[in-house]
């Protein structure tokens, strides 16, 4: 094994295990938390610069690319719910669910920036990119080690846990989100802009669609299908925007290639 991807692998199982140990013993409102120092604690030990970590605003296109993500997914989802009549909204508390997508996806951009994708689109991302990988191989290690980190608080009793038969499925959906946001880095150079997209996508869902047991606004009792992370309506939705931003990078590429 190439001895350059031994801080990446062990920086990433630190990142599991600290993060599983806080879910399996009531911490999970805070497992996300020790991310911050671990990056920075690997981003002082191989002396990245910022621009390897991609701490730089990108274009603004991509802010674009990234707004669009979680409005065609969460709102196709919602359309089709409600075409199908699995949108009941009677009990929807809509001042306090508009209240919370505002400071969600406002305050979660700085959090998830030092959190997860500082660790996975950031230092990660930087650690493989030097240990020689391709960018093809960047975003595929980079995406299932978000998708492991993810298990412990879907599996464990965290109150984000969801059915059993679901988990597959949510397990799926993190993979094509991780890569979404992983096409995001790495058309745009940037960690900001799949920040941007990661906290517009947590202050839309969770509000709107609920988590773990808890149902959302939209009063949706069929996650299974119609959840944008734990349904089936989400692999497809989530797989058709991660291809058409694979078809629309290799296209820049070939456009800029001599």
């Amino acid at each position: 094994m190439n001895r350059r991807l031994w801080p990446a692998i062990g920086g990433t199982i630190a990142a599991i295990a600290v993060t599983t140990t806080m879910d399996a013993t009531g911490y999970t409102l805070f497992s996300a938390l020790p991310l911050m120092p671990l990056a920075g604690l690997f981003w002082f030990l191989q002396r990245f610069s910022r621009q390897e970590i991609g701490l730089l605003w990108g274009q603004a296109r991509y802010y674009g690319l990234a707004l669009a993500y979680p409005i065609f997914v969460l709102g196709v989802t919602a359309l089709l719910a409600f075409a199908l009549g699995a949108i009941d909204t009677s009990d929807a508390d809509w001042n306090k669910t508009l209240a919370n997508i505002g400071l969600m996806s406002s305050t979660g951009v700085l959090m998830v920036l030092i959190t997860e994708e500082g660790f996975f689109r950031g230092w990660l991302w930087a650690s493989l990119k030097r240990s020689g990988q391709t960018d093809t191989q960047v975003l595929v290690w980079s995406t299932l080690a978000f998708t492991a980190w993810h298990i412990s608080a879907i599996t464990l009793d965290t109150g984000f846990d969801v059915p059993a038969a679901e988990v597959p499925i949510y397990l799926i959906n993190a993979t094509l989100l991780g890569a979404v946001f992983g096409m995001i880095r790495l058309m745009s150079g940037s960690v900001i802009a799949p920040a941007f997209c990661h906290a517009i996508w947590n202050g839309l869902d969770y509000p709107l669609y609920g988590f773990g047991e808890k149902v959302g606004a939209l009063g949706i009792q069929q996650t299974h299908i119609f959840g944008p992370e734990v349904g089936i309506l989400g692999i497809g939705l989530n797989l058709a925007f991660f291809a058409w931003l694979w078809r629309k990078n290799a296209t820049r590429v070939s456009d800029i290639s001599p």
